[in-house]
Order: C-alpha cells, then sequence, then structure tokens
C-alpha cells in the first residue's frame, strides 16, 4: 500500500513497533495494531503497568531509606552543635536533584506543546476533509436541482412551443431525457450522503479530549513547579514547616508523575504500532463505520496509478450527455426561433442553466479526484504519528525525570530538615521586629544594665 505523500514512518516508530509485548500470562502478542483484540489490550495494560511496577518500587526504596535513617542513626553527643558530616552533601544533592526536577518541566512543557500542535493538525485535516466532502454533496445538490428545474419548467414549455413541428419535439425530449440521465449519474457521485461517519463529529471529540488533556499536564507541570520552587525556598530560609509540607507535596506528585509516565508509555507504544502501517487498520474501521466500497476507500486513502477511480464511469457518461444537450439546444435554436419566436426564452434560460451546470461539473470533477482527500490524509498521519508521538516521547521524558529527581528530594529532605538549627520557628522574622522574642530579651539585658 502506499504512503500518503510526505509522510514515512519515523526512527521512533520504528524502535517502539520492535519492542516486545506480551499478555496478562506473559505470553508474546503480535506489534500489529489491534486495539478490539483482548490479548493487544492486555498487552498496553502491561506495559502501562510497568510504571506502577516503579512506583512500588520507589516508594520501598524510600521508605527503607527513611526508616534506616530514623532508626539507626547514632546519637549524637550531648551539647553537640555541629552539625553532621556530609549534611552539606546532602543538602545540595536534594537542591541537585529539584533543579534536574525543574529542567524536565521545560522538556514537560515542550512536549505538551508538541503533542498539541499534533492533535490540532489531526483536526485541521479532518476539518478539511470534511469540508470536501460535504462540497461534494452540495454540488451534485445543486446540478440535481438545477436539471430537475429545467426539465419540468423549459424544457416543458419548449416542447408545448414547438408541438406542430414534430422532428422539433423530439429533440426536445432528447435533450429532456440526456437532462434526467445526467441528474441520475449525478446523484450516486455524493457518496458520502447518509454516511453516519461524520469527520467534524471526529474533529471536535478529538479536540474535546485534547483541550483537557492539555489542561491537565499543564497543571501537573505547574504543581510541580510549585513544588519544587518552595521546597528550594524551604530549604533556603530552613524552615521545617515548609518543607514538611512540600515533602508532603512530593510524594503526591511523584505518585501522579510515575502514573502519566505509565499512560505515555501505553500511548507512545499503541500509536506506534498505528503509525507503522496504518493503512490496513483505516480501511478496515472505516468501511466498517461508513459501509462504503472497497474500491472507494481503496482509491481515496491509497491514490496511486494501480487503483482506478470508481466514478470514472460516471463522469464520463455525464460529460457526454451535457455535451449532447448543448448540441441539440444549439440546433434547436438555429431551427426553432426563426418560426417560433417564443421559443427564444426558454432557449436562453435552458443554455445559462447548462452553463453554469457544466461549470460545477468541472468543479465536482476536482474535488472527487482523490488529490485532495488523500492530502488530508497524509496531513492528518503527519500530525498524529510525526509531531503527537514526538511530544509523548518529550512527556514521557519529563516524568521519568520528575519521578528520579523527587524520588531524590524525598530521600534526602528529612536528613536536610535534621540540619536546620532549632530556632527555626524564628528565622523568618525580621531582626527590626519589636515582637521579636529575641529582640525582646536583649532589651531587657540592656535595661538592668543601665539601670
Amino acid at each position: 500500500m502506499g504512503a500518503p505523500p510526505g509522510y514515512r514512518p519515523s526512527a521512533w516508530v520504528h524502535l517502539l513497533h520492535q519492542l516486545p509485548r506480551a499478555d496478562f500470562q506473559l505470553r508474546p502478542v503480535p506489534s500489529g495494531f489491534a486495539p478490539q483484540e483482548q490479548e493487544y489490550q492486555q498487552a498496553l495494560l502491561l506495559v502501562a503497568a510497568l510504571a506502577g511496577l516503579g512506583l512500588g518500587l520507589s516508594l520501598i526504596f524510600i521508605a527503607a531509606y527513611l526508616i534506616r535513617f530514623c532508626c539507626c542513626r547514632p546519637p549524637e553527643p550531648p551539647g553537640s552543635k555541629s552539625p553532621p558530616p556530609g549534611g552539606g552533601c546532602v543538602t545540595w544533592s536534594c537542591i541537585a536533584a529539584l533543579l534536574v526536577g525543574c529542567a524536565g518541566i521545560g522538556i514537560g512543557f515542550y512536549g505538551n506543546s508538541e503533542t498539541s500542535d499534533g492533535v490540532s493538525q489531526l483536526s485541521s485535516a479532518l476539518l478539511h476533509a470534511n469540508h470536501t466532502l460535504s462540497a461534494i454533496d452540495h454540488l451534485v445538490l445543486e446540478m440535481v436541482e438545477r436539471l430537475g428545474e429545467a426539465v419540468r419548467t423549459e424544457l416543458t414549455t419548449l416542447e408545448e412551443v414547438l408541438t406542430q413541428r414534430t422532428e422539433l419535439v423530439a429533440a426536445t425530449r432528447g435533450a429532456r431525457r440526456q437532462a434526467e440521465a445526467v441528474a441520475q449519474q449525478l446523484q450516486g457521485l455524493a457518496f458520502w450522503r447518509g454516511v453516519p461517519l461524520s469527520p467534524l463529529q471526529v474533529a471536535e471529540d478529538v479536540s474535546f479530549v485534547e483541550e483537557y488533556r492539555w489542561l491537565a499536564y499543564i497543571l501537573l507541570l505547574l504543581l510541580e513547579l510549585l513544588v519544587c520552587l518552595f521546597t528550594l525556598l524551604g530549604l533556603a530560609k530552613q524552615s521545617k514547616w515548609l518543607v514538611i509540607v512540600m515533602t508532603v507535596m512530593s510524594l503526591l506528585v511523584l505518585v501522579l508523575s510515575w502514573g502519566s509516565m505509565g499512560l505515555e508509555a501505553a500511548t507512545a507504544v499503541g500509536l506506534s504500532d498505528f503509525c507503522s502501517s496504518p493503512d490496513t487498520y483505516v480501511l478496515n474501521l472505516t468501511q466498517e463505520e461508513t459501509g462504503l466500497g472497497s474500491d472507494i476507500l481503496n482509491y481515496y486513502f491509497l491514490c496511486n496509478q494501480a487503483v482506478s477511480n470508481p466514478f470514472q464511469q460516471r463522469l464520463t457518461l455525464s460529460q457526454r450527455a451535457l455535451a449532447n444537450i448543448h448540441s441539440q439546444l444549439q440546433g434547436l435554436e438555429r431551427e426553432a426561433v426563426p418560426q417560433f419566436p417564443s421559443a427564444q426564452k426558454p432557449l436562453l434560460s435552458l443554455e445559462e442553466t447548462m452553463n453554469v451546470t457544466e461549470g460545477n461539473f468541472h468543479q465536482l470533477v476536482a474535488l472527487l479526484h482523490c488529490r485532495g482527500l488523500h492530502k488530508d490524509y497524509g496531513a492528518a498521519l503527519r500530525g498524529l504519528c510525526e509531531d503527537a508521538l514526538e511530544g509523548l516521547l518529550f512527556l514521557l521524558l519529563f516524568s521519568l525525570l520528575s519521578a528520579g529527581a523527587l524520588a531524590t528530594a524525598l530521600c534526602s529532605l528529612p536528613r536536610a530538615w535534621a540540619l536546620f538549627p532549632p530556632s527555626d520557628d524564628y528565622d523568618d522574622t525580621d531582626d527590626d521586629d519589636p515582637f521579636n522574642p529575641q529582640q525582646e530579651s536583649k532589651r531587657f539585658v540592656q535595661w538592668q544594665s543601665s539601670i
């Protein structure tokens, strides 16, 4: 099958498509895109479950580290005020981990934007395809109505005017039969009329889901950014309550990061399977949803020399019939107008109708060619399989960096918290504040010495 113009599966698509897959019984599953099959669904769920396994292992590691830190710490000698050795290294490792998390947030913003751009390109291609299909239906309906009106009015009037000349009446009836034949042929060209699948509705559904996905990632990125910034602020100010609150928030964001990583990994793997060979799945799905013939769908989705235009015979017959009608009208104008002047008005109206119909017919021929809809198909694939997939991979990198940075921070924050001085509660107060207890004690000592 021929690929759409400008679309070739990328290296990431080939790499992800080659990854082994297995169901819940760990039996191998083919990598062909088959979301309706239970084994393939289990394989994607198993990919997502790997992130849950990573979350569980990271929580076990963090819990074991904190238990060892709390229970196995050697007692400090009484009156010792010097910080334990390695305290500065712990603080700086926590700061470095948070800075890595901030860098991952920047990657996440870029990946979220790329994914949104790819989905927007998909929606735009669907909307353009819907416009083309609607234009085909509109042109066919307009031409059929014009020809039907001409048969009912002008051609009927001509028959009444030319009753005395049987040969002219026969020519008029011949033009009537040709017009009815053209209308019948044209009705078969509106192939999308009555089809339950609407590209407009699909585009609206995709945009609706994408809007909430984009918003959810924005909120997750902002939440992690606030956690990183306030944790750094708590370390700089040596504020215990702020560090405690941010430790709890870091645990929440850690869970969210692993969860998003599972969704991104499963989506990326499934999307790579689809993008490696999209034509077969799209053809089968469209035929199932629309009920259209395989010849029509192959023509528009493949658009190559091996597939002929399924409407070529109808277009050829319609074009010949329109040419015959023109020649018959010209003959009637030469023969009938000199003898029947009242026939001139309906003949002029018929010629105007035929000129408009021929112009619409040429426009219909251009719209029915596979180039336009096939170009939209290629644009949709490029948006989904290039930009959207690339954005998903960047989001996957963001989740990985976020999970690693937050796990490191959760291990380092309790040790950094233990290094804070006991006067932490008054660190944030101003030295010039008259209600500061330290300032009040200093003023009391100065008053006693002055007495």
